[in-house]
């Protein structure tokens, strides 16, 4: 399997647009403009959102094969990996198809979200994902979700070193900002099923650089981007997603490993 990148940017999501943020990147050029600046400001890897002609998001595999193919031309040392958030508008099936159909060696998913459909079929899936060598990772937004795959996920993959996990911190609290030891909660969870997974956090609001360097404390790795906070931990804006990388890198670098 593919690793997951150490430091994954983020930079756009599946509902934020240039109101937002004026320097968020919506059309594939922008993307690839952003994560050139993200990988010479520290980022290995990108968390890939696709959007239609009207600006809305797009579960394509189609799409999402150009997509990879171009961003990995231009930046052949970037990895690539591609969501299948629902945003309310893809069911599993959908979702499936396209994590298996895209091309994209890395895959982001929700357990909650695929377990819509009956456990076994979302079992097949990750069995199917297994044996074509698709990484996917894992999000989970409780320890209630890290249950559920916990119960979902075949005994042999759940085991392994390649399990690929995302914790996010922040994104049901009152005002969508992380504590650092929200991750405390997840971490107490893998020791009790004494796993040792490829693990990564991501963390929203102003407390998003202070949380990534806790995780990379206690040994993970990293996703940053406006998708998650677009604020420095002063409370003051980014100019841009590669302002935010470098922010975090020099955070992760300062902290003890």
């Amino acid at each position: 399997m593919t690793a997951l990148p150490a430091l994954m940017v983020a930079p756009n999501g599946a509902r934020l647009t240039k109101a937002d943020h004026p320097a968020l990147p919506m059309t594939l050029p922008e993307i690839v403009t952003c994560a050139r600046a993200c990988h010479a400001a520290g980022a290995d890897g990108l968390h890939l959102h696709l959007r239609d002609s009207t600006g809305a998001h797009l579960l394509d595999a189609g799409a999402y094969r150009e997509a990879v193919q171009e961003i990995s031309g231009q930046l052949p040392a970037m990895a690539v990996q591609i969501t299948t958030e629902a945003v309310g508008k893809y069911e599993p099936p959908h979702q499936r198809e396209v994590a298996l159909n895209s091309g994209a060696a890395l895959v982001s998913a929700s357990i909650r979200e695929l377990c819509r459909d009956p456990a076994d079929v979302t079992r097949a899936f990750y069995e199917d994902c297994a044996a074509q060598g698709i990484a996917i990772q894992h999000i989970l937004y409780d320890r209630a979700d890290g249950e559920l795959l916990a119960k979902t996920l075949p005994a042999e993959l759940l085991a392994t070193s390649d399990l690929q996990l995302l914790f996010v911190l922040g994104r049901y609290a009152t005002d969508q900002n992380s504590n650092p030891h929200d991750l405390d909660d997840f971490l107490d969870w893998m020791g009790a099923h004494d796993l040792s997974p490829d693990w990564a956090v991501c963390a929203f609001g102003q407390n998003e650089t202070a949380s990534l360097a806790y995780a990379a404390q206690k040994g993970g790795k990293c996703r940053v981007g406006f998708e998650n906070s677009r604020v420095h931990a002063d409370g003051t804006m980014a100019k841009d997603n590669a302002e935010r990388v470098k922010a975090v890198r020099t955070a992760i670098g300062a902290s003890p490993a």
